[in-house]
């Protein structure tokens, strides 16, 4: 138990950080983060250690946040008005075919550049925090972020010659 309380004290601000940028909303944040580490309790033992705790961690996070979308939207036939959304990322996907082809195309991106780029974006985590997460320099985390987002958008603009 003190093991999980370490990994608790020690990831339990970046997962909470993760989920406000998701929701936008502090008390339901807190709720989530919660529950995304009753979940990695009672799982723990699956994590098999292919990715990062960080990475697990912030996967049970985003499961959690769907899944309390889901049943506020099954509770409510639709997301209540007041239900926070970030504006700036989830604004720019409101276009679900446009959203969907942008995480197809995400995934392709090769380690660490997928990685790093969810770190920034959905994280929302400074450049510093991603490099101590990956033992390298902050530059490096700059690079690589720049990197992948330049490579998904060379897929999209790809992508869509190729419709034409």
């Amino acid at each position: 138990m003190d093991e999980f309380e370490a990994l608790f004290q020690t990831f339990s601000p970046m997962v909470y950080r993760f989920l406000l940028s998701l929701c936008g909303d502090g008390d339901l944040a807190e709720e989530l983060t919660a529950e995304t580490f009753y979940q990695a309790y009672l799982h723990i033992g699956k994590f098999r250690g292919d990715c990062k705790v960080e990475t697990w961690l912030c996967q049970i996070a985003k499961n959690a946040f769907f899944k309390e979308q889901k049943r506020r939207k099954r509770t409510a036939g639709e997301p209540p008005e007041d239900f926070p959304v970030q504006d700036g990322l989830l604004a720019a996907l409101e276009d679900k075919a446009q959203a969907l082809e942008i995480h197809r195309r995400l995934h392709t991106l090769k380690e660490p550049y997928r990685e790093v780029f969810m770190l920034r974006v959905f994280g929302e985590l400074a450049f510093r925090e991603i490099a101590d997460i990956f033992g390298k320099t902050e530059s490096w985390a700059k690079v690589t972020f720049y990197r992948a987002k330049d490579r998904l958008i060379q897929e999209m603009e790809d992508g869509h010659e190729n419709e034409l």
